[in-house]
């Protein structure tokens, strides 16, 4: 009844046998779906694909729910040209790829709540930067489901990109990702560690 009432709530298109059958699909399958996407197609993503991705990272957890974040997406095509080149040049060829994606979007770390704010000064954690890479661990999940490719860049002229979006000196750009239809839908072996080599129980050795 919980997950009936989220989606029509949600207004997704899902409904309860559609989330069942989701769960049925496997979490770890998505995961390994989801991969970083270099190559797009010249075709424009849906509107309602989009304001999915978007509600998956709004339900990201954040240190005392302070959802220190804004998800500025960059659509209209010389914005977002004018973006993209700011995250290479000379001496960044590898995120050259950014000038084919339809779609880039742009993540802002806001002020958070007073509790958090305390939290990282007594605890020496950046507790916003966390919150926002969870979030975005979130949209490009929910963009593998809807089809999509995306890839997360945190190498970029943050002054530059600022001053095209009118993003405040105050505020920090964490990442931008990417967004698209892949130009190669075929999903690579991925290279990981062996579990063995990071698990451990009640123990750190």
């Amino acid at each position: 009844m919980m997950l009936r009432l989220l989606s029509e709530d949600l207004d997704l298109g899902l409904c309860y046998w559609d989330v069942m059958e989701g769960l049925a699909m496997n979490f770890l399958e998505l995961a390994r779906n989801r991969q970083s996407c270099r190559a797009y197609v010249d075709r424009a993503v849906e509107a309602e694909k989009l304001e999915y991705c978007l509600e998956a990272a709004r339900l990201a957890p954040s240190a005392c729910n302070a959802q220190p974040w804004t998800f500025v997406v960059v659509e209209e095509p010389e914005l977002r040209r004018s973006v993209a080149a700011k995250t290479f040049g000379p001496l960044r060829s590898i995120n050259q790829f950014a000038a084919q994606a339809p779609v880039l979007v742009v993540i802002v770390t806001e002020r958070q709540n007073l509790a958090a704010t305390i939290g990282n000064v007594v605890k020496r954690k950046s507790f916003d930067e966390m919150g926002a890479a969870i979030a975005a661990a979130h949209f490009c999940l929910a963009a593998t489901e809807c089809g999509l490719g995306s890839c997360m860049m945190g190498w970029f002229d943050e002054r530059a990109v600022k001053r095209l979006l009118q993003v405040p000196d105050s505020r920090r750009i964490e990442l931008i990702l990417t967004v698209g239809y892949a130009a190669d839908e075929n999903v690579r072996a991925k290279k990981r560690k062996p579990i063995d080599t990071f698990r451990a129980f009640n123990r750190y050795a």
